[in-house]
């Protein structure tokens, strides 16, 4: 199965994620897209409802994950190399722990952000 992971790639955290996923996770068709800087894609998906602003979004060929629920489907899959990544994989493999650890994430992201001068929302740039 195909899974491509749209990240916010203003945000360290994101790319680092994003990047150590595709090279360290194990998924050989991992495909990873900007969506900060990719606009057709993030128009795209605002308009089926998922806002690159309120967390990654994960998608294969019939589904697509958005926030929470996409870092948890992505870690389920994953079988990383990396000990982050299967640190991370522990933690938000879990969809319930996931969904009470992710605002945690997003508040990081959103410091992040603002100390690089960046917007939450990319199409506020």
């Amino acid at each position: 199965m195909a899974l491509t992971l749209v990240y916010d790639g203003g945000c360290p955290f994101c790319s680092h994620f994003a990047q150590r996923s595709e090279l360290m996770g194990g998924l050989p068709n991992l495909v990873i897209r900007d969506g900060r800087s990719d606009h057709a894609l993030r128009a795209e998906l605002r308009h089926k409802g998922f806002n690159l602003s309120n967390g990654a979004v994960l998608m294969d060929e019939d589904h697509i994950w958005h926030g929470s629920e996409a870092i948890s489907i992505l870690c389920q899959q994953l079988s990383p190399s990396d000990p982050l990544l299967r640190l991370l994989n522990g933690v938000f493999s879990d969809s319930g722990r996931s969904n009470r650890l992710y605002p945690g994430l997003l508040m990081a992201r959103k410091i992040a952000l603002g100390l690089r001068g960046l917007p939450v929302d990319p199409d506020q740039a």
